[in-house]
């Protein structure tokens, strides 16, 4: 937001006189940006255009400074808002705001001494925003990064299967194009945290599919509020808690989609992530995918149709000639192979669960084992090259 040293601010009014003196007192300091209406402003953002601060005044034709302030707060909440108006608007200009959560108002006619000293208390504000946005970024992403470890460490076969929940709900999300797919993808990671508190011999059975005792139903049962409880005291994870939440509720899953943009993100994000689980635990069952696919269209009430139908397409059919199945030994392993069974040690600890991505971490790890300690072959889903263009 910055242009060689200098903050960059945009100033918006519908007279050019006005949008002149104001940079002709602002622009030793600040790299200025004029637009003389609303919209043009708007465009502006649109387009990726972003400032420390924009000024609007208040009465302008088409769109006035308090909508526009209040739609630059959507667009750009790091961007510190101004508005300028006369003493006949005051009552707008309060109202102002009290909607678009203005930091200064400024009335007609502005000292440029008072127009300086805004705007730098304008800048100190956004220098704080952004300094505390970074901070919770890095507090969110160090927090989620501990948690999968821990995942990882403790439970390989929940740790497998969250990867194969955000591979395929990643994807089926971006078939869908839902915004944020980022709060998808940590709920799909996060979805198996709870069940660290399973016995080993209970999550084994839950992860191939056999039938559980009442008991071990009950223990499952608890795996979401368990996971609730971990997450809830993490800034920012709300809406990932949200995607968790509804995807595990019971009940139809089939109606309409609210209105509000932000609930229906969640509410897409959920049905996307409920359809990848239920497919995995009727893929665990040894189901072929297309079987998998028909027996969720005969459960028509618990799925968003269009999710389901674009689900399968994605996954519904034999992907040969895409993909090979093959037995390798570990040294013939390569980056980007996925197992598509436990891999074991001969004694019969669980080493890697199947859906797990062969990375250059694990290849190093392997290097460490001893010979004969491991099951091999592993079997693993080879991707088929891409073809090579013909010149």
């Amino acid at each position: 937001m910055e242009t060689r040293g200098r903050p960059r601010i945009l100033c918006v009014d519908d007279e050019p006189n006005v949008l002149a003196g104001l940079a002709l007192h602002l622009r030793r300091r600040f790299d200025v940006v004029t637009a003389e209406s609303g919209h043009a402003a708007l465009k502006l953002l649109e387009e990726g255009e972003s400032f420390c601060v924009v000024m609007s005044d208040m009465r302008m034709p088409g769109m006035d400074g308090a909508e526009l302030l209040s739609r630059v707060r959507k667009l750009a909440p790091d961007s510190v808002r101004i508005l300028l108006t006369g003493q006949a608007e005051m009552k707008s200009a309060i109202s102002a705001i009290n909607e678009g959560q203005i930091f200064r108002f400024l009335t007609k006619p502005c000292p440029p001494a008072d127009l300086l000293a805004a705007f730098d208390a304008a800048l100190e504000q956004h220098r704080l925003l952004t300094a505390e946005r970074v901070l919770l970024e890095q507090t969110l992403h160090g927090s989620i990064k501990t948690l999968v470890d821990v995942l990882s460490l403790t439970s390989p076969l929940s740790f497998g299967r969250a990867n194969r929940l955000k591979t395929r709900a990643s994807e089926l999300a971006a078939k869908l194009q839902l915004p944020d797919i980022w709060q998808l993808e940590v709920a799909a990671m996060l979805f198996e945290l709870g069940s660290i508190t399973l016995p080993q011999d209970v999550l084994e059975r839950v992860h191939s599919g056999a039938n559980l005792s009442e008991a071990e139903q009950k223990m499952l049962a608890r795996v979401p509020e368990v996971t609730e409880q971990l997450l809830q005291n993490i800034p920012r994870l709300e809406p990932v808690r949200a995607i968790i939440a509804r995807a595990t509720k019971p009940g139809r899953h089939n109606g309409p989609l609210v209105d509000d943009p932000s609930l229906r993100s969640t509410e897409l994000a959920a049905r996307i992530l409920r359809v990848a689980i239920d497919f995995d635990a009727l893929e665990a069952q040894g189901h072929a995918p297309a079987l998998c696919i028909d027996t969720m269209r005969g459960r028509a009430d618990r799925y968003d149709t269009s999710v389901l139908e674009a689900f399968a397409a994605l996954y519904g059919t034999s992907t040969v000639g895409v993909e090979q199945i093959r037995d390798l030994p570990l040294s013939g392993l390569k980056p980007g192979m996925i197992f598509t069974e436990d891999v074991r040690f001969t004694n019969g600890a669980l080493l890697c669960a199947r859906g797990y991505e062969v990375n250059q971490s694990f290849l190093e790890r392997a290097r460490n084992f001893r010979a004969g300690s491991v099951k091999e072959p592993v079997r693993v889903i080879v991707r088929a090259e891409p073809p090579k263009s013909v010149r």
